[in-house]
């Protein structure tokens, strides 16, 4: 027995055990997805080595288990066969792919002073964002909530770059110091960073040049935010 199915049969016992053989109820108690908890487990799913070390030690500690719980009494097995290097498969991604969630790619359609906003698909940017559903389900977020869009203009650099894309949460429009935000700001998307002053709620950017780029005052029906940024992608390195 290797290494990996020595873990599967330890997370079976254990969902068996403590959680009445009922893998959802384990995959609420570690903030994982059940789809995810159902790959570890799985023996075909990447060739049966799913378990590995790294997630192993990670769930361990999500559900506050001992250290090495997973491996414990297991005879040592080297994870790899060493006599050969192994390489990883090569395969597509659509939207029924276990495990993965497709963001969709979006332009925001705004008005000045409403709250309410638009969305057009984005066919020009390329596919939908592709995040694993285990990294919504750790971060508590409803994927009908996520949209992705395109950074314009430098003023965030060097943190955000033109053409960067960039997944916003439309569900929390909660304003939060230092974070940032996609704002319709008179009637523009803009993608800015928050800061409070004096009272008040500014919009700031990153870039050090403040003559092209200062801060603007937040308030009223002027400035409206659609979501917090979450996640970016970026080939500026």
């Amino acid at each position: 027995m290797n290494m990996y199915q020595y873990r599967r049969e330890r997370l079976t016992s254990l969902i068996r055990e403590q959680y009445g053989g009922i893998r959802k109820m384990l995959a609420d108690a570690s903030g994982w997805s059940e789809a995810r908890i159902s790959q570890i487990l799985s023996s075909t799913y990447r060739e049966g080595r799913a378990f590995s070390e790294k997630i192993a030690r990670k769930l361990e500690d999500d559900l506050a288990l001992p250290a090495m719980f997973f491996d414990q009494g297991a005879i040592t097995v080297p994870e790899e066969p060493a006599a050969a290097p192994r390489f990883r498969r090569v395969r597509a991604i659509d939207e029924d792919t276990p495990g993965i969630v497709q963001i969709r790619r979006v332009r925001l359609r705004l008005s000045a002073g409403i709250v309410g906003f638009a969305i057009d698909p984005d066919e020009e940017a390329g596919p939908p964002f592709n995040v694993e559903d285990d990294w919504i389900a750790r971060n508590r977020f409803n994927p009908q909530d996520l949209i992705a869009i395109e950074v314009t203009g430098e003023s965030m650099e060097p943190r955000l770059y033109r053409g960067d894309l960039v997944v916003v949460n439309t569900g929390d429009k909660q304003p939060a110091d230092g974070q940032v935000f996609a704002v319709n700001y008179e009637g523009e998307a803009v993608v800015k960073r928050l800061s409070r002053d004096a009272g008040h709620w500014w919009l700031t950017s990153d870039n050090a040049d403040q003559r092209r780029f200062p801060r603007k005052l937040c308030d009223g029906v002027s400035c409206l935010i659609v979501g917090r940024v979450v996640l970016k992608k970026s080939e500026n390195i």
